[in-house]
């Protein structure tokens, strides 16, 4: 079973979440499914961490692909790949509005098939 990757550094009065990778979106992230992030109390503008901050910060952290349109088009998440927030559909709960909290499980699937 594919362990998640433990976070370098705790961040004081940060946000714990685990993210996940699948239908192949995990071949972008260090070609591992699951990881456990820990991330700044507030964003660049000093709001709480947001589902479009979760998606820069993947961008410019995590991602180890140069290929970063197979994952955000327009600095959002490309059409074909359903985000899940704790087993909900991300259009339910505001998607990049979405505020998060320790202990929030995101599931990115991409349904995009090569033929």
């Amino acid at each position: 079973m594919d362990q998640p990757e433990r976070p370098a550094k705790p961040i004081v009065n940060g946000v714990s979440i685990t993210v996940e990778f699948t239908g192949g979106l995990d071949m972008l992230f260090s070609k591992k499914r699951k990881h456990l992030i820990s991330l700044p109390a507030a964003d660049e503008n000093g709001n709480p961490p947001d589902m479009a901050f979760l998606v820069r910060y993947l961008c410019k952290n995590l991602m180890t692909d140069r290929r970063k349109e197979f994952f955000v088009v327009d600095d959002t998440i490309r059409p074909g790949i359903l985000v899940l927030v704790n087993d909900a559909d991300w259009e339910l709960e505001g998607e990049g509005n979405y505020v998060l909290q320790t202990g929030d499980e995101i599931l990115f699937v991409s349904t995009l098939h090569g033929g």
